[in-house]
């Protein structure tokens, strides 16, 4: 795996024994303490509205937590360590950022001028400290379990998590300022329109993006060893100043009055602003995945044990499309039951390429337990998980859903048009 070290230490040392573990939980217990004093002031003042916003944002981090476990298929992170990225996104970082901004955006008014830090102070400070903050939570995931992180795939979700956590709170203080900004009292209106516009819209381009961005900047410092260490320093840094960089650009007054109010103009906006650096990190996303695919796909391939892994299921287990479709295939031929079977095989498999990969004393329970998945699968009628062929039906599915998203966003929007 050219991008990334070997993992054969990921059994190494329990977390509990690093220092740096006991750091990051006295971070988060500090943080847990100050965010809970400020939710403690919401509740008291807008009891209906905090606990509205606590539950529409806790929702939305589910589909989020679910794809980001998803997406690193193949050695899918421990969820102790995941959890712990969300807790210091959602924790500390925030409650580092809170009173940073602040500063740093009175210093801006100070060396500039009130009408500077007015236009251009979200764009400024907030990207300055939360960035940092955020990315210092990937760096103590590094600190805490090294062996973790050994493709850029890892650093991108770690990254993405911290941003998720960081992102829900952050969110949950703006629905409840927005509600007493509106000095209607206890009402969930001023909520329900926060969630529209930094949930549902600017959820897919906001802070889980820009922590998947400077995340990768940090997988890269770890893992790419053959590089020198001038070199990786400098496209971590390069990757921390596009996370800003689409960080400021997002909270800019930039095209703010250029395209009008109308439901196009505003999904324009959106557009131009969030879909570039969508892109860097899908395009990231893909290149890193692929690379962690050939390395344990061909690990798999010394098998040549068709009771392990087929030549088909080889093709299939390295992309997540080919996985998906084995799954669809499993479903249209033997039911629900089959398709499940086809997933809980496929990460057996995966689950015994990692295995191999550490040399671990492991591998023989790993095997057995891809044996008894595909034994499980062939009671179903089904000898192997591969992809049949391409059904009209799930591209109409596809085409579907993106017409009913655009539907919903396009509703949303004249919604807020007209509230």
């Amino acid at each position: 795996m050219s991008e990334a070290v070997r993992p054969g230490a990921a059994r190494s040392a329990s977390f509990f024994r690093q220092p740096a573990f006991w750091v990051v939980i006295i971070l988060i217990a500090v943080g847990a303490v100050r965010i809970s004093q400020i939710t403690a002031l919401f509740f008291g003042t807008f009891p209906i509205a905090t606990l509205t916003a606590i539950v529409m944002f806790g929702l939305l981090a589910v589909p989020f937590w679910l794809f980001l476990a998803e997406l690193d298929f193949l050695e899918r992170e421990p969820a102790g360590l995941r959890a712990l990225a969300v807790a210091w996104g959602g924790l500390v970082a925030t409650s580092v950022s809170i009173p940073g901004s602040t500063a740093l955006d009175n210093l801006i008014a100070k060396l500039g001028s009130p009408d500077l830090a007015a236009e251009w102070g979200a764009a400024l400070a907030g990207p300055t400290v939360e960035e940092i903050a955020k990315t210092l939570g990937v760096v103590a995931i590094v600190l805490i379990a090294r062996a973790q992180v050994n493709s850029v795939l890892d650093g991108i979700v770690y990254g993405a998590l911290v941003g998720l956590g960081f992102q829900i709170v952050e969110d949950v203080v703006f629905a409840i300022g927005a509600v007493q900004q509106a000095g209607l009292g206890d009402r969930v209106q001023p909520v329900i329109t926060t969630f529209l516009v930094r949930g549902f819209l600017a959820g897919v381009w906001s802070h889980t993006l820009f922590g998947a961005l400077a995340g990768a900047g940090i997988g890269y410092l770890v893992v790419r060893r053959e590089r020198s260490r001038g070199r990786r320093i400098a496209v971590a840094a390069v990757a921390l100043l596009g996370a800003w960089a689409s960080h400021s650009l997002w909270n800019s007054p930039i095209l703010r009055d250029s395209f009008g109010d109308s439901v196009p103009a505003v999904l324009a906006v959106l557009l131009v602003k969030g879909l570039p650096p969508l892109l860097l990190v899908l395009y990231l996303v893909r290149r890193a995945h692929d690379r962690e695919a050939a390395y344990y796909v061909g690990i798999l391939a010394t098998v040549r044990d068709p009771g392990l892994i087929t030549e088909g299921e080889l093709r299939v287990l390295g992309s997540g499309s080919r996985r998906g479709a084995a799954r669809r295939h499993a479903a249209a031929s033997a039911g629900r039951e089959a398709r499940a079977a086809v997933r809980r095989l496929q990460r057996a498999q995966a689950g015994l390429a990692v295995e191999m990969s550490r040399d671990s004393d492991d591998i023989a329970g790993s095997a057995d337990l891809v044996r008894e998945r595909r034994a499980a699968l062939a009671a179903l009628g089904c000898p192997e998980a591969v992809e049949g062929a391409r059904s009209w039906r799930h591209t109409a599915s596809t085409i579907g859903t993106a017409v009913v998203a655009l539907a919903v966003l396009w509703v949303a929007l004249s919604a807020l048009g007209s509230s």
